[in-house]
């Protein structure tokens, strides 16, 4: 069985976030990135396949430009046998899609996160599985491969609904389907040598441009209220947060 899984390069949670150039650039000077945490699911869930069955083998693919090798050798870290980087700014959720239906074809399975965690569109599985013909499922809790069959288990609005599909197939990720992993020394000595072949991103017309960034509103003051003046805290909370 050959895996592919697509991995973003997002910034870390921790990460205090600024633009520039006039608010149409995002601000990376000291942000540490990592792996998108719902494709760390996705790879995860991918690594415990290829130890569950013999002969499976696991690539990685990632859209963006030399800063997200790191990134990408922690993901060969963790277990992936090798790694493709399409060489290019991640535009548009389209133009992502486009450049991994290019190199997905002749993959048994194609895992990714449900969503990135820097725009959380939420689209791109969708998009690579019309793009390859391929069914697409989201946002999967658990996957079970039985032969040619995948049954799957995901979140929908009030509870969980179970799916049954054929390989090949496009799944979008997320916890509980597999517990992230941790790379350890001898992944991190192995990943140095595995191989991450870089190509040119396929040619595609823009779908979308990127206005501005905005940042939200800053929080409100808070109004501290003795735990003893229990009239006051109902005042305030009848005439100023009208929750009352």
């Amino acid at each position: 069985m050959k895996i592919l899984v697509c991995i973003s390069h997002v910034p870390d949670t921790t990460s205090k976030i600024n633009f520039v150039e006039n608010n149409t650039r995002f601000d990376t000077t000291g942000v540490q990135f990592i792996i998108g945490p719902y494709d760390d699911y996705a790879l995860a869930r991918a690594i415990e396949i290829k130890e569950e069955t013999p002969g499976t083998t696991v690539t990685v693919i990632n859209v963006g430009t030399a800063e997200t090798e790191p990134t990408i050798r922690k993901a060969l870290a963790i277990g992936a046998d090798d790694a493709i980087r399409v060489n290019a700014e991640p535009t548009d959720s389209f133009f992502v899609a486009e450049q991994i239906a290019e190199h997905a074809k002749g993959f048994d399975l194609i895992l990714m996160g449900r969503e990135s965690i820097d725009y959380n569109s939420g689209v791109v599985h969708a998009m690579v599985g019309d793009l390859l013909g391929l069914p697409s499922v989201s946002a999967v809790m658990k996957l079970e491969i039985e032969g040619t069959k995948v049954k799957m288990s995901r979140e929908i609005e009030g509870g969980k609904e179970q799916v049954e599909a054929s390989l090949p197939l496009v799944a979008g990720c997320q916890e509980p389907i597999a517990e992230w992993k941790i790379p350890n020394m001898r992944g991190i000595m192995s990943a140095r040598t595995k191989p991450l072949k870089v190509v040119e991103a396929k040619a595609t017309q823009a779908q979308a441009t990127l206005q501005k960034f905005e940042l939200p509103a800053p929080k409100g003051a808070v109004k501290m209220i003795s735990a003893d003046d229990v009239a006051e805290l109902v005042t305030r909370l009848k005439n100023e947060a009208k929750v009352l």
